[in-house]
């Protein structure tokens, strides 16, 4: 991935810990580098029906933002996700050259129906009710959530949820960021909902909002390198069990789901993921907990 123009620091090892006890059940019959599961059935491109023949179709929104892409450009192999893409197609058998992008918004890759990518990378927290209208596969990372400001606002100075509960917060729709707002710290008014981290990031600017909800690398990064005076008010410990695992996001019931899924796992397994984390996300300070 390309050089972050953030000074992102270590996650927590909590954190980190957490990560891998989510995933590790998951981590079982994971494909090896011919692309064939070791449960039997080949996972080898031409044996594939993806969207378009011996070519792997990646999703993500626009803007792409670091640490999980860089430039805004999937393409280039830069940040945590774009890096596990290729993995993930170097896995299954495709080459750099067999990857194409695509740009879906986050909402419209979550409701049911036929998908313009064979898989979507996106910080798509995996939960039941998600299931419902997509598959995913096994997790590839594990996150909380985090609370950011600016420097001098009401929510600056903050130690714990309860010192929220008053104040006006926003999250991006159809997120777990938003359900953690809205079900943890359950602030006394309505939260603020936008299309995007970048509309909430210049309501926070603008003052429309006292903090927004993210995930914590995404956190980190917002506060070092887009915010003059970014401040992280600190992460939510209960941001569900074990914290939120990511997915690759498929069409229901897609053929795919299995390779993805064991490619997933081989990585995990054979310590890709653990690497790609330290390249990328892994250079962070301890937030502080809101508890």
């Amino acid at each position: 991935m390309r050089s972050s123009p953030l000074a992102l620091a270590v996650l927590t090892a909590a954190l980190l810990a957490a990560g891998a006890c989510a995933t590790e059940d998951s981590a079982s019959d994971g494909a090896g580098a011919s692309g064939t599961p070791s449960g039997g059935g080949s996972c080898a491109p031409a044996d594939l029906d993806t969207v378009e023949a011996d070519t792997l179709t990646v999703a993500t929104d626009q803007p792409a933002y670091g640490p999980w892409f860089v430039d805004d450009d999937p393409a280039n192999g830069e940040g945590y996700e774009s890096a596990v893409a290729y993995a993930v197609a170097e896995q299954l058998g495709y080459t750099e050259d067999q990857v194409t992008w695509t740009r879906v918004q986050f909402n419209a890759a979550i409701t049911p129906g036929t998908k313009p990518f064979d898989f979507d990378v996106n910080q798509f927290t995996i939960t039941d009710e998600r299931r419902q209208a997509v598959d995913f596969s096994s997790p590839y990372y594990t996150a909380t959530q985090a609370v950011i400001t600016t420097a001098g606002s009401a929510a600056d100075g903050a130690t714990s949820i309860a010192d929220l509960k008053g104040l006006r917060l926003g999250a991006q729709v159809a997120t777990t960021s938003l359900d953690v707002l809205t079900d943890v710290i359950a602030p006394d008014s309505d939260p603020a909902v936008f299309n995007t981290n970048d509309d909430a990031k210049l309501a926070l600017q603008n003052g429309q909002v006292d903090g927004i909800v993210v995930d914590l690398p995404t956190a980190f990064y917002i506060t070092s390198a887009e915010l003059d005076d970014g401040v992280i008010v600190g992460q939510i410990a209960d941001s569900g069990e074990s914290g939120d695992q990511f997915g690759l996001l498929l069409a229901k019931d897609s053929p795919l789901t299995d390779c993805v899924t064991r490619a997933v796992d081989a990585l995990r397994e054979d310590g890709t993921l653990d690497a790609l984390q330290q390249q990328w996300l892994a250079e962070v300070a301890d937030a502080p907990v809101l508890s």
